[in-house]
């Protein structure tokens, strides 16, 4: 396949996102967006192709090269465990105009899958940060399991927001909805193979769905607490989808003040209270509020009561440096 040429202005602004990348044939699918088409889209993976935008494939290399040319700060960055509210904030977030919102591009996933090493990820990095004015800061929301590659994502002068949910709300949360059961049988096997590069074996977690969400939860939050010790010191702070969802204002607010952009509290009263927190934020056509969640998950919690504690008890004894860490955390928020 011939590479067409790069976009003259591509290291100028945020028009071209870099949306996939194959490093195994050395190509990069560059979509053209706007400021409003990056407002809309929860995810800009393949589903973003449906609407069959400007796109065109592209040397990696040279993509690469251009990305040097790149002259922003740094962006910011969502990592999260999954299923805690990240395209929630990550969109509420971008109702600030001091905020580009990028949410799930598939090409964070691609190098994760491809295991590039961090002269690409930085590349990337580089030409995430571009936006469309010149005091707009780029934020990435990338897909959960790029945390395992958030070390090489972060720069020196990004900020890093590291949300999740405690062992109990985040199971309950997997166990309520037949679509996250289902995502969850299948990242199953994958899973397993991530805690184990880390040392982790949770022998007989295989038992019932609980169990399952449960070794989920320990994947997802070991990746965060090792990325926590590899990213630039005092680069990030942590949130529970649950304590921000008590005051969501109060909790964007300090969100923009680690991020180094502070906003006047009306503003994001005006934000917290508007119509997205009554909004499903990965499919905005749906009603989903506060309350409804939280109806849900104690749905969830009573029906599947004795798996649930077993599963958490079950965490707790495998001894893990990590696990303790990650449930010492939980606990403390």
């Amino acid at each position: 396949m011939t590479a067409q040429p790069l976009p003259p202005d591509l290291a100028d602004d945020a028009r071209w996102l870099v949306q996939a990348v194959d490093s195994a044939v050395g190509l990069a699918r560059l979509v053209r967006m706007d400021e409003e088409a990056y407002r809309q889209s929860s995810f800009l993976d393949d589903r973003l192709l449906a609407a069959k935008p400007e796109a065109r494939l592209c040397a990696l290399g040279d993509m690469l090269g251009e990305a040097r040319q790149v002259n922003r700060p740094a962006a910011h960055w969502i990592f999260h465990i999954g299923h805690v509210g990240s395209t929630l904030v990550a969109r509420l977030l971008g109702e600030l105009a001091e905020f580009l919102s990028i949410r799930e591009p598939r090409s964070l996933r691609d190098l994760v899958q491809s295991g590039a090493g961090a002269e690409v990820a930085a590349s990337i990095a580089a030409l995430m940060s571009r936006t469309f004015r010149p005091h707009q800061r780029a934020l990435v929301k990338a897909t959960s399991f790029v945390s395992e590659i958030a070390p090489l994502l972060v720069q020196p002068d990004g900020q890093a927001l590291f949300l999740f949910a405690s062992p109990r709300h985040y199971i309950q949360g997997i166990l309520a909805g037949e679509n996250s059961i289902l995502e969850l049988r299948a990242l199953e096997q994958g899973r397993r193979e991530r805690l184990a590069k880390r040392g982790i074996d949770l022998a007989g977690f295989d038992r019932s769905d609980a169990h399952l969400a449960a070794a989920a939860w320990a994947c997802e939050m070991t990746a965060l607490e090792a990325a926590c010790d590899a990213v630039p010191a005092g680069s990030v702070m942590w949130a529970d989808f649950d304590g921000m969802l008590r005051d969501m204002a109060g909790s964007l607010a300090a969100v923009t003040a680690h991020f180094g952009v502070p906003v006047q509290h009306d503003r994001l009263v005006g934000i917290a209270s508007g119509p997205l927190m009554r909004r499903y934020s990965k499919a905005p056509e749906f009603d989903y509020s506060p309350d409804l969640r939280a109806q849900l998950l104690a749905e969830a919690g009573a029906t599947h009561h004795a798996d649930i504690g077993d599963a958490i008890n079950g965490l707790a004894r495998s001894g893990h440096s990590l696990i303790v860490r990650a449930l010492g955390r939980a606990e403390g928020e």
